[in-house]
């Protein structure tokens, strides 16, 4: 098991850039940000491994599709590479945990060394934190339905971005038989007790999303 913390990033959480873009309510923002440290607090206090993922989108690294994009939308890039906007926010890595690189891209499994990783330390369940709900982790949370990896989304550690909150949640407990809980609820994400899943085992139970979870 592995907790994937993605886009944790000033850009996305805090400061003007992060107000201009999501639509919601600046604290929804805050509020996540503090339930994924407790989120990391408590994997960490357990023994579970904590997984960074960051995000950069300098103009080098965008591919043909992503510029057209940012210029019919008039988008300017974020996370630039050694700003502040590409800084984790709040939540910093310790030293020794992993922490990958998306350059212009989605999905965590594009960064390089992500999927190794995860099969190198044989951890069969991700529990997802981060931004945005409807964007990278569900873009990290498709494919690794698809490579065999159970999944979990604590629902008050992140916030979709384009979509309402349930339907992105409910088309991922419908499509991966995702399981969705909260961070103060580790005994359900966290257990102490050794798991028994495998890779590619039998898919876990899904646990319907509640209207007004993790809001």
């Amino acid at each position: 098991m592995a907790l994937v913390v993605i886009d944790l990033q000033n850009d996305f959480c805090a400061g003007p850039t992060a107000a201009a873009r999501y639509p919601g309510s600046p604290e929804r923002l805050r509020r996540v940000v503090a339930n994924t440290a407790r989120a990391v607090a408590g994997a960490r206090a357990r023994g579970v491994e904590v997984v960074f993922v960051r995000f950069t989108g300098d103009p080098e690294h965008q591919g043909a599709s992503w510029r057209q994009r940012d210029h019919l939308l008039g988008k300017r890039p974020k996370c630039r590479e050694g700003s502040w906007g590409a800084e984790f926010c709040e939540v910093v890595p310790l030293p020794g945990e992993a922490v990958f690189t998306k350059r212009a891209c989605f999905d965590a499994f594009l960064s390089p060394g992500f999927a190794e990783h995860l099969a190198r330390t044989g951890a069969a369940r991700l529990v997802f934190a981060g931004l945005f709900t409807d964007v990278c982790v569900d873009s990290t949370a498709r494919t690794a339905f698809q490579r065999g990896f159970h999944i979990t989304v604590l629902t008050d550690c992140t916030a979709a971005l384009h979509l309402a909150d349930a339907d992105i949640l409910r088309l991922m407990t419908t499509v991966y038989g995702a399981r969705t809980t909260t961070h103060d609820n580790p005994d359900h994400w966290a257990p102490t007790a050794p798991s028994t899943e495998s890779g590619h085992g039998a898919p876990p139970t899904a646990v319907p999303f509640r209207p007004g979870e993790g809001r």
